[in-house]
């Protein structure tokens, strides 16, 4: 079985209301391809996720976000969920964590109001991103380009509208991260 993955680890930015299915999909398939997947949250214990318009399920939290780096991580995937992204933003180990990916040009994927936390963290600027309607003039404001497909590559940053294009996502960050993976390996 092919696993580019094999060796990388990866993090989940999420807090309670996260988009399960933004979560959970993009887990799966880093899993399948060899990643060691890392749920990284400022909740303790579980992070319960929104599944349609109710609460969803608990996941576990492997670590908290003020126990973690940047460094510690190969790549992150920031899921939506207005909840969750609302928490996120309010933290200051949020903007630690998300500008030493961006600064130090490791792959960050991002869904649906996850995109917004570009914003917040002052990391929006130049970067053309997918990102639903609610989001676009936040990120316009802080100097993003919207691009009117549902999947973006900006360099090693993947943005999607949202669950709609869930799948899609999926199959680009693996893309994304795999080929960040073989230029690590070859380096």
């Amino acid at each position: 079985m092919d696993q580019p993955l094999a060796g990388k680890t990866i993090a989940i930015l999420v807090a309670n209301g996260f988009e399960e299915i933004e979560m959970t999909e993009p887990q799966r398939a880093l899993l399948k391809a060899g990643a060691t997947v890392r749920v990284i949250s400022p909740e303790q214990g579980l992070v319960n996720g929104w599944h349609g318009a109710a609460w969803g399920h608990y996941f576990p939290v492997d670590r908290g976000i003020a126990e973690v780096l940047g460094a510690d991580f190969d790549m992150l995937v920031l899921p939506g969920g207005t909840r969750s992204v609302a928490k996120l933003s309010q933290n200051p180990h949020t903007k630690r964590i998300l500008s030493g990916f961006m600064d130090g040009g490791k792959p960050v994927a991002a869904i649906g109001d996850g995109v917004e936390l570009l914003v917040h963290v002052q990391k929006a600027k130049g970067r053309t991103v997918a990102a639903p309607e609610a989001a676009r003039a936040a990120l316009t404001e802080a100097g993003a380009t919207i691009s009117e497909d549902a999947v973006v590559t900006d360099k090693v940053l993947v943005t999607a509208v949202g669950q709609d294009a869930v799948g899609s996502f999926v199959e680009t960050l693996l893309k994304v991260f795999g080929e960040a993976a073989q230029v690590k390996k070859a380096a």
